[in-house]
């Protein structure tokens, strides 16, 4: 028996941190979505009782580092199950993106097993476990758009967010997210708001969703990696709706209402960088 899952990207269309908590985390509100930029999570049963892991990347772990990896382990352990699997990761979006890759492929896996091994446990029920893996795998479980809050265990649905193309541009750098966080500091925070942002979605407002989208993370990244605001600029000087980075980075996305404005993003930055993606958002 195989079973095949999709495991997309997300976006942050807002990204807000209120404090540090005491459990070294910090208390965070989102607006996230999931975009048709995709890892394929392919798993099958194997006799023997161990964990094979197989990319199509060069660069992907294929041990305990390996988030896929590590949410099979929780599986077998919490529920005892006895038989191995071999999980096949088809990659498709970019490593340490900020497009939460890893832990999109850790929530296929939980949902994927859940069906190979017959668990019949709810997607609440799987959110819980994903959070023992990562704080973006409860939200990659569900998928669509949510307001996350917590270290990113907490999802409310709000709704499908307008539908538009996405230009994802990844620069050749790398981002350590808990280096981002460790530089915060609260009192110069410009936060985003959110409640805008979550009436815009449920409204199908895009012009007011375009206006309040905001991470307070893009200055601190941005000061490390001055590409960033570079490709923020391109992106709006070729036509885009808004631009973005996502997560603590490092890449950045435009969003356009028309295909004919999104083309010429994506076109624009084809020589600026070598990953670029054009994608639609997910209902």
């Amino acid at each position: 028996m195989e079973i095949i899952e999709k495991a997309p990207a997300k976006l942050n269309l807002t990204l807000d941190a209120l404090y540090k908590r005491e459990d070294g985390y910090h208390e965070l509100e989102m607006v996230m979505t999931t975009v048709d930029l995709a890892d394929h999570i392919t798993l099958k049963n194997l006799p023997e009782d161990e964990i094979i892991i197989r990319t199509t990347s060069g660069v992907l772990p294929l041990d305990k580092r390996n988030h896929a990896f590590q949410a099979a382990k929780l599986m077998k352990e919490t529920f005892q199950i006895k038989k191995g699997v071999e999980i096949t990761i088809e990659k498709k979006i970019p490593i340490a993106a900020g497009l939460a890759g890893g832990s999109s492929d850790a929530a296929a896996t939980l949902r994927g097993l859940n069906r190979l091994w017959e668990l019949n446990l709810s997607l609440d029920e799987l959110a819980d476990l994903g959070a023992k893996v990562g704080s973006d795998v409860p939200f990659c479980v569900y998928g669509g758009t949510a307001f996350v809050t917590g270290r990113g265990d907490q999802i409310q649905h709000i709704g499908t967010m307008p539908q538009c193309w996405v230009v994802l541009v990844k620069p050749r750098v790398g981002v350590s997210t808990g280096t981002v966080f460790s530089a915060l500091s609260f009192e110069e925070l410009v936060h985003p708001n959110t409640n805008e942002m979550i009436a815009a979605i449920q409204n199908e407002d895009y012009q007011e969703m375009i206006q309040n989208v905001g991470n307070v993370l893009e200055h601190i990244t941005i000061a490390r990696h001055p590409d960033i605001e570079r490709i923020k600029y391109k992106m709006l000087k070729f036509g885009a709706d808004a631009a973005l980075m996502s997560g603590s980075g490092p890449t950045v996305f435009a969003l356009c209402e028309k295909y004919s404005r999104a083309q010429r993003v994506y076109n624009g930055l084809k020589g600026f960088c070598k990953e670029v993606y054009l994608v639609r958002t997910l209902k």
